[in-house]
């Protein structure tokens, strides 16, 4: 289910003296199987722009393909589209709204048509994949729940769908270490095993590199940079100039290169970092060694 965006454009209060205009001519093609992250300073439209995915917003000026099918026209299926298109808000309360854990999970399947069967299966299976236990927690009231199981419970209820891209706006915002990296772990999993489309909303630099294979950056509603993660994070400065900080191994690998150390400054994980720095330590001591030999 590819996205395609054509000449988008979005204002609030349309039709007004206070209209704002928040996209501007927004083009953008987004392919099955990607993993995106969609970054850039406060108001800079990404939210507006990821909402237009699944029809949270439908388009004023422009057009939204979704595998094909454009949001705006009359014979589009919206309900459809939502359960493919799943959306996971920041905040978990504008998501959850059933009593209990289990009735909001089984929501979406029971909107579906599923059978009570199917619905019972698809509910324990999603609440399973992001860590909470099906007979511990489908009884569970929704507000007795922490900031970091109500996410999981809002992404439990949107994976019971059965999506084929999955929006994920800014999930682990406000979490403790413990619970942001337990969030980071289901995605990284979902990645793995289900082969979903994943476009993830972030103000962490670091959580970003953790994740993605491609970065958008947006400025003032437009697209001003895009291109594989790497790519992006090794222009440090240009992200600096927009009031991005890139993620701190990728800090720290520029800051070498500012002495003088020979490494790419396009790494992003700790783990292949220190493969770089030692091999430029081994480098410099073998060339050392053979120096006090000539």
């Amino acid at each position: 289910m590819p996205i395609k965006i054509e000449n988008l454009n979005h204002s609030y209060k349309e039709g007004t003296p206070f209209v704002k205009q928040v996209l501007f001519d927004v083009n953008l093609r987004i392919e099955d199987g990607e993993t995106v992250g969609l970054i850039g300073p406060t108001h800079s439209g990404k939210t507006t722009l990821a909402q237009h995915f699944n029809a949270l917003h439908i388009p004023q000026k422009g057009r939204v393909l979704i595998d094909g099918e454009d949001i705006s026209h009359s014979q589009t299926d919206l309900l459809s589209l939502r359960l493919r298109v799943g959306y996971v808000f920041q905040n978990p309360e504008h998501q959850l709204f059933k009593e209990t854990v289990g009735k909001d999970v089984a929501f979406g399947p029971k909107q579906q048509g599923c059978s009570r069967e199917e619905v019972e299966f698809r509910t324990r299976e999603s609440m399973e994949k992001v860590g909470l236990d099906y007979q511990q927690y489908k009884d569970r009231d929704i507000f007795a729940l922490s900031g970091g199981q109500k996410r999981r419970a809002a992404l439990a209820g949107v994976l019971a769908c059965r999506p084929k891209i999955l929006v994920l706006d800014d999930v682990s915002a406000g979490l403790d270490p413990r619970g942001r990296d337990h969030i980071m772990e289901v995605i990284a999993g979902l990645q793995q095993k289900e082969n979903l489309t994943v476009i993830y909303i972030s103000s962490s630099m670091d959580q970003v590199a953790r994740i993605t294979q491609r970065l958008i950056v947006m400025e003032s509603g437009r697209i001003v940079m895009d291109g594989s993660t790497g790519e992006i994070f090794s222009k440090a400065e240009r992200l600096r100039a927009l009031g991005l900080e890139p993620p701190q191994i990728t800090t720290i690998m520029h800051l070498l290169k500012e002495k003088g150390w020979e490494v790419p400054v396009d790494v992003l994980y700790a783990e292949e970092a220190l493969t770089v720095i030692a091999a430029v330590l081994n480098d410099a001591e073998n060339a050392e060694v053979n120096k006090s030999w000539s």
